[in-house]
């Protein structure tokens, strides 16, 4: 053996454990980058897993709805078979207009949203707003006085007079419970016997309805203006008396035609609504009333009380907004004259309060408070609203802000006058409901604020009426969606605006008769009050 191999025998010895380290350190590197390829894979899956689940969800929802609509339907849209030839007993589109309202459990949507994490944290981010509105009022509380001061003063003056409010709703509310049902009851067992049917249902309806007017129409309104009741127990009183007119309403519409329809036998008694049921639906959160409806098992006193909490977080949230963004700034706008620029500046001010308190009451209300009664209550169908958020017309948003108003409005409203017009006119009978609408809506912040400033009524019927027709559901363009956000934000700007402008220039400049026009006016059109 040469030199030369030995030399290269050795060299070769001292290479080995050179390469073998350099292998297993790529290897290592390798294992790194597969173990970081499969995190962000899993990521990346369990992003796509979310937005599956949140479409399929979605989707089985719509087609759950659809089925069970449609299982309803086929019990009475059944075919008659006469000489092996088959014929539909009415048309599907007739029958639909036949069917009542269907309730099945199901939760809330936000109930559903919130079990993701994506969607939690938004929540979180509304919760730590309200901590900042909580650190900033002692912040500038303790610059300007020197101590913490948390009074909340705006909130005792607002829900003022509880005593006046109690008594008045007690008497309203004893009225709706026993009038309309034994009245109901009196007639019912008399209908079947007397020769005059129609005359007894005149009669009766119209004494019903003259006692109905004095108690659920004159009543509230004498105690809030006799009393002088402040803003939030005004409200209290006037949406308790639109609530008992309209449940008192769908009571008697649901009934009436059953037991007209339904003569007894000889030796069979009437077979009428429980008085329990009666009780039961005017506390459970729907407009519609039945016999019965689906209920859960039990009370979930854990839901109960973050209910609770949810609720008392979105009164404060409200204080926070009217006191930190509103009032600072509405307060000394009437030094300044009317003109185009401040009310321009005004307006775009106002976008922002008026967002937030738009979402607030959506939250607070349809959310939080419809479903501590339905929880109380063992009520299992809590889809009082849908995804109005995503909504690409404004046919869709009003369809799916507020189901439990709009299924009221739609099946005693819209379909009710299709029925008395032949389902004809379905133009007239949409714009109708919408008219109805304006005006409960204008006649409650009128009866709430104290002052008649029709600005809801304007953006509602005029406004409203002319994007319902012109944004459809045939447009699905996420640009749509953009611009119904758009007008959502500028609606509540001027509403905003508007309103806490007339609330001070009411304060400021009051009424020095009582002429139809000094009611009517708006005060902030003319009213300049200098301090």
């Amino acid at each position: 053996m040469t030199t030369k191999e030995a030399d290269s025998r050795v060299y070769n010895r001292k290479i080995k454990p050179r390469q073998s380290s350099d292998n297993s350190s790529s290897a290592g590197n390798h294992d790194k980058v597969v173990e970081e390829d499969a995190r962000q894979w899993e990521r990346c899956t369990e992003k796509i897993k979310i937005k599956v689940m949140e479409q399929v969800q979605d989707q089985l929802n719509e087609i759950l709805d659809r089925v069970l609509t449609e299982s309803v339907q086929s019990l009475s849209n059944t075919q008659s078979t006469v000489n092996g030839k088959t014929k539909n007993i009415s048309s599907s589109r007739s029958q639909r207009m036949d069917d009542g309202k269907v309730f099945m459990a199901r939760a809330s949507l936000l109930d559903e949203l919130f079990e993701i994490s994506h969607i939690r944290t938004i929540y979180h981010m509304f919760i730590a707003v309200l901590i900042i509105f909580f650190l900033s009022t002692l912040a500038v509380d303790y610059i300007d006085q020197g101590r913490l001061v948390l009074e909340f003063d705006l909130l005792f003056y607002a829900f003022g007079k509880l005593g006046t409010v109690t008594v008045a709703w007690a008497i309203m509310f004893s009225y709706t419970l026993s009038v309309p049902y034994y009245t109901l009851l009196f007639w019912g067992s008399l209908y079947h016997k007397v020769p005059s049917k129609m005359g007894l249902s005149l009669g009766m309806g119209l004494i019903l309805y003259l006692i109905q007017t004095c108690i659920l129409g004159v009543f509230p309104i004498y105690v809030v203006v006799h009393h002088q009741l402040p803003p939030a127990s005004r409200f209290i009183v006037i949406l308790e008396q639109i609530r008992f007119l309209m449940k008192t309403y769908s009571f008697l519409r649901e009934t009436a035609p059953v037991i007209m329809k339904n003569a007894p036998k000889e030796g069979e008694n009437h077979k009428f609504p429980t008085f329990s049921s009666y009780l039961y639906f005017l506390f459970c959160p729907t407009l519609i009333y039945k016999e019965s409806y689906p209920r859960n098992r039990h009370i979930r006193w854990n839901y109960v009380g973050i209910t609770l909490g949810m609720i008392l977080g979105c009164l404060f949230y409200g204080y926070f907004i009217l006191v930190r963004l509103c009032m600072p700034v509405f307060r000394t706008q009437t030094n300044v004259p009317f003109s185009k620029r401040t009310m321009v500046l005004a307006i775009f001010h106002s976008i922002l309060p008026g967002i937030m308190l738009l979402l607030l009451c959506f939250f607070a209300f349809l959310h939080c408070w419809l479903n501590l009664f339905g929880e109380l209550l063992r009520f299992a169908d809590r889809m009082f609203y849908k995804d109005w958020w995503n909504s690409t017309s404004f046919a869709n948003y009003y369809r799916t802000w507020n189901i439990v108003v709009h299924d009221w409005l739609y099946y005693y409203g819209y379909r009710d006058f299709l029925w008395l017009s032949n389902r004809k006119f379905r133009t007239a009978a949409m714009l109708s409901v919408f008219i109805v609408s304006a005006v409960v809506h204008e006649y409650a912040l009128a009866m709430g604020f104290g002052f008649f400033y029709p600005v809801m009524f304007l953006l509602f019927a005029v406004f409203g009426v002319a994007f319902n027709f012109t944004m459809t559901d045939k447009r699905q363009s996420p640009v749509c969606n953009i611009i119904m956000w758009v007008c959502l934000f500028i609606g509540q700007g001027v509403q905003v605006c508007l309103y806490c402008q007339e609330w001070y220039a009411q304060i400021y400049c009051p009424r020095t008769g009582n002429s139809f026009w000094e009611l009517v006016m708006p005060r902030s059109w003319s009213c300049s009050y200098q301090r």
